[in-house]
């Protein structure tokens, strides 16, 4: 373990590696230390979908659009293909309040750089044949969504940060952090001119070490996966419905998001709850059984918005809560880090992303 470093960034997932190597390529000396495996946290347990179409949420548009524009150079900058193709993503209306609620937004999304627009709900179903017209009243289409390897995104930024001069240290869990820089774990102790938090799911107990509070939930996931029906096209866009259901393809199956079981729910009630939802949403996939993909924890925030920012007492700084879109916001979280650790006024206006410029209730 080195004994200092200029900047320590916690957290080996995609935000994390994305700030090692903005920070590295900057010329600071920079240190990444990660409890377990690379991108082994949320970024391994996301449907894997780079978008820049946040319903209700310009500012988080923003940062996917400016991020989506650093994934298409992403190859020729760090020698890493990342997978990267087109599905789009719709997002079904079921009454015409949410249409309203679209209209009023909807030039606050292009200003930010989002290609959206109102599709009926005939050209939603040439979308996604799966679909019923007569259970939506409309629908949101953005071009701009990506399937994507985030293995490969992390590895990528992890290969430019370490050519770059970076540290990175996998299997070293941080055990306590010092008011004055010192930072603990099994292999030693390392102090810091800066810490930068981006663990994820543990950025609340991080920025507890060091007396910040980051006010954050971990969120459980399960990704379940479901046969596709005959005649299924294989492209299909990232579809979500207003209970909070998600779909998208999956090699040969059907990728299905939905949470996890409540917590006084079992786990066969939880299946049969979400089963019924599906086959109301997308009756080609009634009656199809649902098996279990993968699980994970997600780190949210209470407005489903990340937090990116200083602590205004210490040189500690932030980037978590970014409730499964971190894949979306990543290369912009880097860049924004980098300046703010810099002392230099990043691209855009963080007010909004700071715990103190937020109204949380």
């Amino acid at each position: 373990m080195s004994k200092r470093t200029d900047a320590l960034v916690i957290g080996g997932g995609v935000i994390g590696t994305s700030i090692a190597c903005h920070l590295a390529e900057a010329g600071v000396g920079t240190v990444l230390l990660e409890r377990g495996a690379l991108g082994s946290g949320s970024s391994g347990t996301t449907a894997g979908v780079i978008r820049t179409y946040f319903p209700g949420n310009a500012l988080i548009g923003a940062l996917a659009v400016r991020s989506l524009h650093s994934y298409y150079a992403f190859r020729e900058r760090t020698g890493i293909d990342i997978g990267l193709r087109r599905i789009g993503f719709l997002v079904l209306f079921t009454d015409e309040k949410q249409v309203a609620d679209f209209r009023r937004e909807q030039a606050a999304q292009r200003a930010a750089g989002v290609d959206v627009e109102l599709v009926t709900a005939s050209e939603a179903v040439r979308l996604n044949p799966l679909l019923d017209a007569k259970t939506i009243v409309a629908a949101a289409w953005s071009p701009q969504a990506y399937v994507c390897a985030p293995a490969a995104i992390v590895r990528g930024y992890a290969a430019a940060a370490q050519q770059a001069g970076a540290v990175l240290r996998t299997e070293i869990p941080v055990t306590g952090i010092d008011p004055g820089g010192q930072v603990h774990t099994p292999a030693g102790g390392i102090r810091a001119e800066t810490i930068v938090c981006a663990a994820g799911p543990w950025a609340g107990t991080v920025a507890a070490m060091a007396g910040v509070r980051l006010p954050l939930t971990t969120y459980p996931v399960d990704m379940l996966l479901a046969d596709a029906p005959a005649g299924a096209p294989h492209t299909l866009p990232m579809t979500l419905h207003p209970s909070g259901l998600r779909i998208r393809r999956w090699g040969d199956r059907i990728l299905v998001g939905m949470g996890r079981p409540g917590r006084d729910e079992f786990r066969e009630d939880w299946l049969r709850r979400v089963s019924g939802r599906l086959g109301h949403a997308f009756p080609a996939l009634a009656g199809h059984r649902l098996d279990h993909g993968w699980s994970g924890d997600l780190d949210v925030s209470p407005d489903g918005m990340a937090f990116i920012g200083r602590d205004p007492a210490r040189p500690f700084f932030y980037a978590a809560g970014f409730s499964g879109q971190g894949l979306c916001q990543a290369p912009a979280a880097g860049e924004i880090v980098r300046d703010l650790v810099l002392g230099k006024q990043p691209w855009i206006d963080t007010a909004g992303l700071t715990i103190a410029g937020r109204k949380l209730s």
